[in-house]
């Protein structure tokens, strides 16, 4: 694992590892509960700078077609118009404009998120977990971090009323993600 003051050996090109990556979401649902779900089909890449980490880079595309929560028949209401519009929009990005150094190992990632052709900006919080070698000789560098964001902020607006009271679906969907990104040069 490499240490804080080894960043500077990080600097270069990287992918994710889809095998080892997850993007993941959470969204309440009937206002008692909480549906987990991710995406399983995506592409990242990075330039990072190890010696002045606010230059570095990165971007993620997501096929909206590859959300899973585990219930098919829920999945595909979720590809429809009401909420990610696959057809139209099958893809979900992610693109950095700024990284600020919180700490030796946290950063704040900034960027224009973009859902359903809605682009706007947001701060994501990641915890650099370290480095190593695999057994391959890859070097791999990891991350973990999340966002919340409004759902309706996206143009994601369906829902239905409760009998009681509340709505069926919670507006806040936090996005998380587990990065496993290896070095290319």
């Amino acid at each position: 694992m490499t240490t804080p003051s080894d960043l500077a050996e990080l600097t270069g090109s990287y992918v994710l590892d889809p095998a080892h990556t997850r993007i993941g979401f959470i969204a309440r649902h009937a206002m008692v509960t909480k549906v987990r779900g991710a995406f399983h089909q995506f592409d990242g890449t990075a330039r990072l700078d190890g010696s002045d980490p606010a230059r570095s880079t990165g971007r993620v595309v997501i096929k909206a077609e590859s959300i899973d929560t585990g219930v098919e028949q829920r999945d595909q209401h979720l590809r429809t118009n009401d909420f990610l519009d696959v057809p139209n929009f099958p893809d979900i990005t992610f693109e950095t404009t700024g990284i600020e150094v919180l700490s030796d190992n946290e950063y704040r990632v900034t960027g224009d998120l973009t859902i359903k052709d809605t682009t706007r900006p947001v701060a994501i919080d990641f915890e650099y977990t370290g480095t190593a070698v695999d057994p391959f000789g890859n070097r791999r560098v990891g991350l973990e971090g999340s966002v919340s964001i409004s759902r309706k902020d996206y143009g994601v607006t369906w829902n239905a009323a409760l009998e009681g009271g509340g709505v069926l679906v919670g507006d806040k969907v936090v996005l998380e993600f587990d990065v496993s990104a290896i070095k290319q040069d």
